[in-house]
C-alpha cells in the first residue's frame, strides 16, 4: 500500500531531475548515499601548513594535463632532420626529430609554449612543494605510527618526482639535456665491473645512440606517472583513513579532529586554492621564461654550454660530482674512477637517510603508541637538530652544484666555492646540528618561565622597599594547555649488567648504541624538565612571585 502511495506521489511531483535519477541509479549498484553520509562529512583540521600538501597535488594534476597535451604534437625520434619552420637563426640546422618538434611546439603550436612553460613550472613547483610538505611532516613527527608507510608513499614520490623530471628535461634533446645524459653516462661508467654494460644497454650502444630519447619517453609520459599516480591515491586513502594530524591546542586530543567538514565548507577552499595554484603557475609561466631550448641549440657531443645547470632538484647531486676530487684508482688493467663513483653512492645514503628516519626513531625511544597530534619542534630538540643538518648539507651541496656560478656572479674564486663546499659539508652539518639542539633547550626554558611566572608586559613596578620587578600577567588556560600538554618519556635504560641471581646478563651492541641514541633524545641535558602541578602553585600563589 505504501508502495502505491509512493508512486502516485512521485507521478503528482512530476519526473525526479536527471541528477536526481542517476544518482538512485548509481546507488542501487555502488552505494554512495552510504559512503557519502559516512565520508562527506569527514572533519579537516584548518592550518596554513596543511596547505603544502595541496601544492603538491594541485600542480601534479596540472602536469598531468600539460603533459597530456604536450604528447600530442612531440615527436620521440633521433632522426636526423634539417630545420625550416619559422625560427630563423635555427633555419638549416642539423637536429633531432625530438629537437625540431620541441620547437615546433614553442613557436607554431598554438600556446605550446605557455603550456611548455606550465608544465616545467608547475614540475619545479611540485617537487619544491613535496620538498617543503616532507619536512613540515618531518619537524612535527607527523611520521610516527600509524603513518609510517604514508611517510614512505610521501618520499617515494619525492623520489621519483625527482626522476620524472630529469628524464622530461632530458627529452628535447637539447645541448643542455644533452650534457646531463652525458653525465648520467659518466656515471653509469664510473660503476665497477658492470658499469660498461649498463651504459650499452640504457643508450642501445655508444653515446648518444638512436635509441635514448624513444626509451625516456614511455618511461616519462607513462611508466614513472603511473607509479607516481598509485602512489599518490594510496597516499591521500591512508590520510583519509588514519584521520589528519592536527596541532596541539584546547580541546584537541589523540580521539578527536578539531576543524572543518570535508562538505561543502573544506571542498569549497580546496577548489577555491586548486584555482589559486594554477593562476599563480600560469602567470609565472607567462612572465619567467624558462628552458629556452631556442637559444641553446640541438645537442652535439663535441660541444658544452656555458653555464649549464640542472633543475634545483638535482643540484645536490651535481654539486657532490664537482667538489669531489678527481681521485682515480688502476688496478689489473682497470680503471675506478672514485671522483664520480663515491658522489653517487652517497647521494642515495643521504636522501635514504631521511626516508628512513621514522623507523630509526621508533627503534631508538621505543614508542609503539599512536600518535595523531603534531609535535612543536622545540619540544624534540634531537629530531629537529637532525632535520637541520640534513638540510646544510643539501643546500651546501647545492651551492657545490652551481659553483662556477657563483664565482662569475659574486666575482669569486671557484677553487675557494670548492673548498668552502668540501669543509662546509662536513662542518656545516655538525655546527647546524649543536646550534638547533641549544636554540630549542632555549626555547624550551622560555617555555617554562612563561607557565612559571607569566607573559612579561612591559610595566615596571617599584615595590615599597625600592626594588623595581616587571609585571607579569598569567597565561590563559589554552596557552599553558599548549605550553605542557608534550611528554617527556624516560630514556631507554639497558638495566644492571647481572641478574637478580648475580649471573651476567647478556647485552648485546644494539642495546648498547640504543640506550645511548636514547639518552640523546630524553636523558639529561637533552630535554629541559616541564614544571610541576607543585612549581607552579607555589609560584602563582605569591611566594617569591613579583
Amino acid at each position: 500500500m505504501s508502495t502505491t502511495s509512493d508512486s502516485g506521489a512521485q507521478q503528482r511531483r512530476g519526473k525526479a531531475p536527471a541528477g536526481e535519477r542517476v544518482a538512485d541509479w548509481a546507488d542501487g549498484r555502488l552505494g554512495i548515499y552510504g559512503l557519502a553520509k559516512a565520508n562527506m562529512r569527514k572533519i579537516f583540521p584548518d592550518h596554513w601548513s596543511f596547505m603544502l600538501g595541496e601544492v603538491c597535488l594541485y600542480s601534479f594534476i596540472i602536469i598531468i594535463l600539460t603533459g597530456v597535451y604536450l604528447t600530442l604534437f612531440f615527436h620521440p625520434s633521433m632522426e636526423e632532420v634539417t630545420y625550416h619552420g619559422p625560427y630563423v637563426p635555427m633555419q638549416g640546422v642539423k637536429m633531432s626529430e625530438a629537437f625540431a618538434s620541441t620547437l615546433d611546439i614553442s613557436f607554431e603550436v598554438r600556446g605550446g609554449l605557455l603550456i611548455r612553460q606550465i608544465h616545467h613550472w608547475a614540475a619545479l613547483v611540485f617537487l619544491c612543494g613535496m620538498f617543503t610538505h616532507m619536512m613540515r611532516v618531518f619537524f612535527t613527527g607527523a611520521f610516527r605510527k600509524p603513518r609510517e608507510i604514508n611517510w614512505l608513499f610521501g618520499f617515494l614520490l619525492f623520489f621519483l618526482g625527482m626522476l620524472t623530471g630529469f628524464t622530461g628535461y632530458s627529452l628535447p634533446d637539447d645541448l643542455l639535456s644533452g650534457t646531463g645524459l652525458r653525465f648520467i653516462e659518466g656515471v653509469f661508467l664510473s660503476i665497477p665491473v658492470v658499469g660498461t654494460y649498463i651504459s650499452m644497454f640504457v643508450f642501445g650502444g655508444e653515446f648518444p645512440g638512436m635509441d635514448l630519447i624513444p626509451r625516456l619517453y614511455p618511461v616519462h609520459v607513462l611508466l614513472l606517472p603511473g607509479i607516481m599516480l598509485g602512489l599518490l591515491v594510496a597516499h591521500l586513502i591512508l590520510v583519509f583513513y588514519h584521520k589528519h594530524t592536527q596541532y596541539p591546542g584546547a580541546g584537541k586530543t589523540e580521539k578527536n579532529v578539531v576543524g572543518m567538514p570535508l562538505l561543502p565548507v573544506y571542498m569549497a577552499k580546496a577548489g577555491g586554492f586548486f584555482f589559486l595554484v594554477f593562476g599563480v603557475i600560469a602567470v609565472l609561466s607567462a612572465v619567467a621564461t624558462i628552458n629556452p631550448v631556442w637559444t641553446i641549440g640541438p645537442y652535439r657531443p663535441d660541444q658544452v654550454s656555458t653555464g649549464a645547470q640542472p633543475d634545483w632538484y638535482m643540484g645536490f647531486a651535481e654539486g657532490l660530482v664537482r667538489v669531489m676530487p678527481g681521485w682515480e684508482i688502476t688496478a689489473w688493467g682497470h680503471t675506478l674512477v672514485l671522483g664520480v663513483f663515491i658522489p653517487i653512492v652517497l647521494f642515495p645514503l643521504v636522501l635514504f637517510a631521511i626516508g628512513l628516519y621514522p623507523f630509526i626513531e621508533t627503534w631508538i625511544t621505543g614508542d609503539k603508541r599512536e600518535h595523531h597530534i603534531l609535535d612543536r619542534p622545540r619540544n624534540a630538540p634531537t629530531r629537529t637538530a637532525f632535520g637541520v643538518a640534513w638540510l646544510t648539507a643539501y643546500f651546501v651541496m647545492l651551492i657545490g652544484g652551481g659553483n662556477d656560478l657563483w664565482a662569475t656572479h659574486f666575482h669569486l674564486s671557484i677553487n675557494s666555492i670548492t673548498w668552502f663546499v668540501r669543509i662546509g659539508f662536513f662542518a656545516g652539518p655538525v655546527l647546524a646540528f649543536i646550534a638547533t639542539k641549544r636554540i630549542c633547550l632555549g626555547l624550551q626554558r622560555r617555555d617554562r618561565d612563561k607557565v612559571l611566572h607569566g607573559r612579561e608586559t612591559g610595566i615596571i613596578k617599584r615595590l615599597p622597599h625600592g626594588e623595581f620587578v616587571e609585571v607579569h600577567e598569567p597565561l590563559a588556560q589554552e596557552q599553558l594547555h599548549m605550553l605542557t600538554q608534550h611528554e617527556q618519556p624516560e630514556p631507554y635504560e639497558i638495566g644492571p649488567e647481572t641478574d637478580e641471581n648475580g649471573v651476567k646478563r647478556k647485552v648485546t651492541p644494539a642495546q648498547r648504541v640504543r640506550s645511548k641514541l636514547s639518552k640523546g633524545y630524553y636523558g639529561e641535558d637533552n630535554v629541559i624538565p616541564k614544571p610541576t602541578r607543585e612549581e607552579y602553585h607555589e609560584i602563582t600563589s605569591g611566594h617569591g612571585h613579583h
